[in-house]
């Protein structure tokens, strides 16, 4: 992304889209007086975040006895009431359905590829799935300090090991396959990024013709083989990403709102919600609610402006597909691709005609959707 003199002056940042995780399908109900567990408190919980100025929802799914929901029928109970509830907000599943160990000693695992696919089906559909990009190391205890986790389930030896375990399993075969059949389900990939280089991975798919659409993300800070708490990696990540990129930025814990405080100054979004932090200071709680309240305050300390519902489905482009890669990379902002015998670096929102060399014939390039 380029910051031109005038970049963090508020009137020329888009509006903020607040993106909130309510349903933290990593913590048991005991771990927090915030946890929804009946479809009724799940349900008012999306109505409470988005009375606070909320207008994403990352939606898992609890089962009546607090455990988290693998079934689709459950997943589609909650969607149908949600649209109800909540009919502006941008309706975001998690791409991990659920990853809570099964009983006590079991691994904290994310469901088969088979599973996963079954999320572009959901009836009613969502405005996006998450997916992850390329198998990877997900510690989620590494950056948890113990005043973190005092008190919850991941205090346990059993738990803390299972998430401390835990790998997200996205080989080419899932991703490539994934983005398929959301596109064609009309849903938006949301990718969820920890490095650079699965960035650089996403810039393929979308060179390659194999997804044409917007690119929505989050940079995900949680460490453990993603990318961790330092700034420099964050604003590297950010320099790296196409003017054409919504980009929200994730962190975990009590680093949660410095991050999004620089990510609100810098004219990026932000995600907030129990799923990534319990706690306001160290050893003061603080609900998903709150939470949103806080990104709030501070954005109108900054003057930035906060997005409605209806203008964050215009920010993220809901239901917006581009004909091919060509299409897709000047609408991103990233150069287009390379033309036979074209040589130094491609131009973005260029695509030059190229002279034949001589003695041989006239090539034409097009990536294929």
């Amino acid at each position: 992304m380029h910051f031109f003199d005038d970049s963090l002056l508020p009137e020329n940042q888009e509006k903020l889209v607040i993106q909130v995780a309510p349903y933290g399908p990593e913590w048991l109900p005991s771990d927090s007086d915030d946890i929804p567990v009946s479809m009724d408190a799940q349900v008012q919980k999306a109505v409470d975040c988005y009375n606070a100025g909320a207008t994403v929802l990352h939606v898992h799914v609890r089962e009546a006895d607090g455990k988290g929901s693998k079934s689709m029928s459950t997943f589609n109970e909650l969607l149908g009431r949600l649209r109800v509830a909540v009919p502006k907000m941008v309706l975001q599943v998690g791409g991990s359905i659920s990853f809570a160990p099964e009983g006590e000693g079991s691994a904290a695992k994310w469901p088969s590829i088979d599973t996963r696919h079954m999320l572009a089906e959901l009836t009613p559909q969502p405005d996006q799935v998450t997916i992850v990009i390329n198998t990877n190391q997900m510690s989620m205890t590494e950056l948890m300090s113990e005043d973190d986790i005092a008190g919850t389930s991941l205090s346990r030896p059993e738990y803390h090991n299972a998430y401390r375990e835990m790998v997200t399993e996205a080989p080419p075969s899932f991703y490539v396959e994934h983005l398929k059949r959301l596109v064609a389900k009309r849903i938006q990939p949301h990718f969820m990024i920890g490095s650079v280089h699965q960035l650089e991975t996403v810039e393929r798919l979308i060179r390659k013709g194999i997804y044409t659409g917007p690119l929505v993300l989050n940079h995900m800070a949680l460490g453990g083989g993603y990318a961790g708490r330092n700034p420099s990696d964050m604003l590297e990540f950010v320099r790296r990403c196409p003017d054409g990129a919504v980009l929200t930025i994730e962190s975990l814990m009590r680093t949660v709102t410095p991050i999004c405080t620089m990510a609100v100054a810098l004219g990026l979004h932000v995600r907030v919600g129990v799923e990534d932090n319990l706690w306001r200071r160290k050893g003061e709680r603080i609900t998903s609610v709150q939470q949103v309240e806080q990104m709030v305050r501070i954005a109108r300390e900054l003057n930035r402006e906060v997005a409605t519902g209806e203008e964050a489905k215009r920010i993220y482009q809901i239901g917006t597909y581009w004909k091919d890669a060509d299409e897709a990379l000047a609408k991103l902002g990233w150069p287009p691709n390379r033309r036979p015998g074209q040589r130094g670096f491609p131009i973005p929102g260029s695509a030059p005609a190229v002279a034949a060399q001589p003695g041989s014939a006239p090539r034409k390039s097009k990536i294929a959707a």
